[in-house]
């Protein structure tokens, strides 16, 4: 644990404020929930007296916090390579292969990309989960954001919240599609397999926009652009309305093989085992600099020799 106090006088022109409002202008670098949770605590007081987050403010009144942080992570670094596509003081843009875990965890507990974040910047470990924003899925590969302080954690938290991010995907999914369109389903945890997500009536609200790249024989090339971002929302929205993900161990179906297929494009498609899942452009406003920003990386190899075996076939076999 470590302990945070500071002390403040709440402006005259805050006059009429709820106090956990005032206390949000106040202090940006903690998000509200943080601060709300704080005055719940007692850690703040007002004129000495505790008061609740609803209660009014006059202004002029002396605000003392003292709250214990708990230490944001216990990890270890470790000198695993990354792939930076941008960095300063506020923020890390990471391309993350596929295979790589990004939070330890259980069966996971080095080698991520959280030991790889904490050796190269070592400030991140008082910062909740390292600084990730968004996760993605092991066998996902692609781009995310790390926040190298409370402040831009924050900034890009409340950003992430309101949907401000731009998250573009590209997958292969087993199928044709005749169109693009929209998935507007709700994902929550399967009512049985509680390892797996699912559509449900009980979920929460998702939203997955995906229009067509390229049209194979038996598969489809998509640009996905998520809306919100539930857990494994791309990979649960696609099998629910039965384009599921080529490889994908969990909510796909078995191989599709088109008539005819050659040997090595059959040979392509039984070698991959993952989901076909690439996080390809990410967008976002700088937390500091106050302006948008956007980076987009390539699909990997292992995506781009499927998509090349994919073309090929369909040039034997035109239809």
């Amino acid at each position: 644990m470590t302990t945070t106090h500071f002390s403040t006088e709440i402006p005259l022109t805050m006059a009429g404020y709820r106090l956990d409002k005032a206390l949000a202008e106040l202090f940006p670098d903690y998000s509200r929930a943080r601060l709300q949770q704080w005055i719940k605590q007692g850690q703040v007081l007002v004129d000495d007296e505790k008061m609740r987050g609803k209660d009014k403010v006059q202004g002029g009144e002396q605000i003392e916090i003292q709250a214990e942080i708990p230490q944001a992570v216990t990890w270890q670094a470790q000198d695993i390579p990354l792939d930076i596509c941008y960095e300063d003081e506020d923020i890390l843009i990471i391309n993350k292969p596929a295979g790589l875990v990004v939070h330890p965890g259980a069966g996971n507990q080095d080698g991520t990309l959280v030991n790889a974040l904490l050796n190269h910047a070592p400030e991140l470990d008082r910062i909740p989960r390292a600084g990730i924003i968004h996760r993605l899925d092991k066998d996902t590969s692609g781009i995310l954001v790390v926040a190298r302080s409370i402040a831009a954690h924050t900034h890009l938290t409340e950003q992430l919240q309101a949907r401000e991010f731009l998250r573009e995907y590209q997958t292969i999914v087993n199928g044709t599609m005749i169109s693009g369109g929209m998935v507007d389903a709700p994902i929550g945890r399967h009512p049985t397999l509680r390892t797996r997500m699912a559509v449900t009536d009980s979920g929460k609200p998702a939203i997955t926009h995906y229009r067509v790249k390229n049209r194979f024989r038996a598969h489809t090339h998509l640009n996905v652009k998520l809306e919100t971002g539930r857990t494994h929302q791309i990979r649960v929205h696609l099998a629910y309305i039965r384009y599921p993900l080529v490889g994908d161990p969990v909510y796909g179906k078995r191989l599709i093989l088109p008539k005819q297929s050659s040997e090595s494009f059959t040979q392509v498609l039984k070698d991959f085992n993952r989901q076909a899942l690439h996080a390809a452009t990410l967008g976002l406003q700088h937390p500091t600099k106050n302006e948008w920003m956007q980076w987009s990386v390539p699909i990997p190899a292992d995506m781009q020799q499927l998509l090349d075996e994919l073309k090929r076939d369909l040039e034997q076999f035109p239809s």
